[in-house]
Parts: C-alpha cells; sequence; structure tokens
C-alpha cells in the first residue's frame, strides 16, 4: 500500500491497517517543494510507530533526481526499513543492496526498463518487481488507457520475476471508487501469476487480501491432489483422474507449491502489496 511520504495521518493510519507491505512514498506523491520535510518526517515517525509485522518499504526519487543520494542516505540509516522500491529502474541494481543492504523492488516504468527487465530482476537485492503504467504512458507518448490489462506488459513482468525468483507484483489501478473493476483487475492478474496488487485506498487492502489468497476450497484441492498424486506414485502411475479432472505432475507441483507457501486447508496469508502492496 502507498502512503505519501509527507502525511503523517495516512502514515499512521497504513500502520494499523492489513496490507503486506507499506510503501512510504518520497517520489510522486510528494511535491518538490516537500521532499526535504518529508524525509524528516519519515526518519522520526516510522521508526516510533507499531508496524504489526508489516513489511515497511521507501519508495525513493529515481538514480537520476538530486533528491537520490539524501533519499539513500536517510533509509540506509533506518533499521525499520525493509526495503526500498525504485522507480523507473533501468539496469543493475546491485549497488543498491550493497550499499544498504536493504532489499530491493525496482519498479519498470520506461521503454528502457522494459528492454533491460532482465537485468533488472536479477540485480543482487531483488525479492520483488512490479510496473507503473502512467510513467510508461507517458514515455511511449500514449494513453495510460491504452496500456491498463495489457497481456505484453503484464506478461513480461512475470516471466522475468519467476525466471529469476522473484515475486512480480501487479500495478496501481486507479480508479479507487470502481471496487467491482478492481476486483476483476486482482483476479485477471492472479491468474497470469502475479503474487500481489500495488494498492493506494484502504478499501483495495481488502479485495487484493481476498483475491490474493488462496480460498479453502483451493487449499482443499490442493492437499487431494498431493494425497492422490503421492499414492498414485507408489503405485507406479504417473496420471490419474481425481473427481472427473485429470492429475499428472504439472498439477501435482502446482498443489505442492501452494501448499507450501500457506500451509494447512485453515491458514490464510494477505498479498496486497507493494511486494506482493506484499
Amino acid at each position: 500500500m502507498f502512503v505519501p511520504g509527507n502525511n503523517e495521518r495516512m502514515i499512521r493510519k497504513a500502520s494499523q491497517l492489513s496490507p503486506d507491505s507499506v510503501i512510504v512514498d518520497l517520489e510522486d506523491a510528494v511535491p518538490e517543494n516537500q521532499k526535504e520535510e518529508a524525509r524528516r518526517l519519515i526518519l522520526n515517525l516510522l521508526p516510533n510507530l507499531d508496524w504489526g509485522g508489516k513489511e515497511l518499504c521507501v519508495r525513493i526519487n529515481p538514480l537520476y533526481s538530486p533528491h537520490f543520494y539524501r533519499d539513500i542516505v536517510l533509509v540506509s540509516g533506518l533499521d525499520v526499513v525493509d526495503c526500498i522500491v525504485v522507480p523507473k529502474a533501468e539496469g543493475d541494481l546491485g549497488f543498491l543492496h550493497k550499499a544498504t543492504g536493504k532489499k530491493l523492488e525496482p519498479m519498470v516504468e520506461t521503454p528502457r526498463g522494459f528492454l533491460r527487465i532482465e537485468d533488472i530482476v536479477r540485480s543482487e537485492g531483488v525479492v520483488a518487481v512490479t510496473y507503473g503504467l502512467g510513467d510508461l504512458a507517458h514515455y511511449l507518448g500514449g494513453k495510460v488507457e491504452a496500456y491498463e490489462g495489457n497481456d505484453y506488459v503484464r506478461t513480461a513482468i512475470v516471466m522475468a520475476a519467476r525466471a529469476y525468483g522473484v515475486d512480480p507484483v501487479d500495478r496501481v489501478f486507479f480508479d479507487v471508487r470502481n471496487l467491482d473493476a478492481f476486483r476483476k483487475d486482482c483476479i485477471e492478474a492472479k491468474a497470469m501469476g502475479f503474487v500481489g496488487k500495488q494498492v493506494i485506498h484502504p478499501d483495495q487492502v481488502v479485495i487484493a487480501n481476498e483475491v490474493f489468497s488462496p480460498s479453502p476450497e483451493e487449499l482443499e484441492w490442493a492437499r487431494r491432489v498431493v494425497e492422490a498424486y503421492e499414492r498414485a506414485v507408489k503405485e507406479g502411475r504417473g496420471a490419474i483422474e481425481l473427481n472427473g479432472e485429470l492429475i499428472d505432475a504439472m498439477h501435482y507441483r502446482m498443489a505442492k507449491d501452494l501448499l507450501s507457501k500457506f500451509g494447512s486447508p485453515t491458514h490464510t496469508k494477505d498479498k496486497s502489496s507493494s511486494m506482493n502492496s506484499q
């Protein structure tokens, strides 16, 4: 969940909500003349709030920004900050991890970033990757509406993330009042392989957590698949029928992966994110 770095009330409220991650923003949400004040607020406020086990991130200003160095000095000295969200990433970011010791979540938002997405996601310290359609549309000379739900953009993010073992996180949905459309967007993103959704409003947190967490029915399916397939393998069979559905090694791997992440059928995990805005 993104919150402006210059808004104390919203930061305090975010600490009490239930996203996996909170991203305190120093970039687009903070006007140029309030950047320094936002850094002072973050320095004094973040260590004194109870984050309840949530991952705490700070989105810094871009590497080419005059604010970049001061942002890095700030987050490097804050033990409470787990992760740096790097906007407009366009290449290897390993130096940031080495300099700060923080996990990294790059945002791919430019044509050059998309062309170098493999270099970005395999950078040392990167644990998740996401993208921004507003900036991408601007740099491409197009409109955000033309790229919403774009299968190429989404597939590129998921493909690169999965290839290098990092979490793909879907983009912000700007129409905060249209919760039905937001839910549909989350369902589509989950079906494509995203593990979470960036959110910008408390009402979106609830829906994202619901969609990206497996249902009891999904977990029960996974348990039955694992049990049935393992019995079949002992009997020398590699494919079986379970309740009218063909089950083979691919379904078994999917079921094992789901159970390894979410545990027993009674266990659920919030998945609204920065990282998975997590």
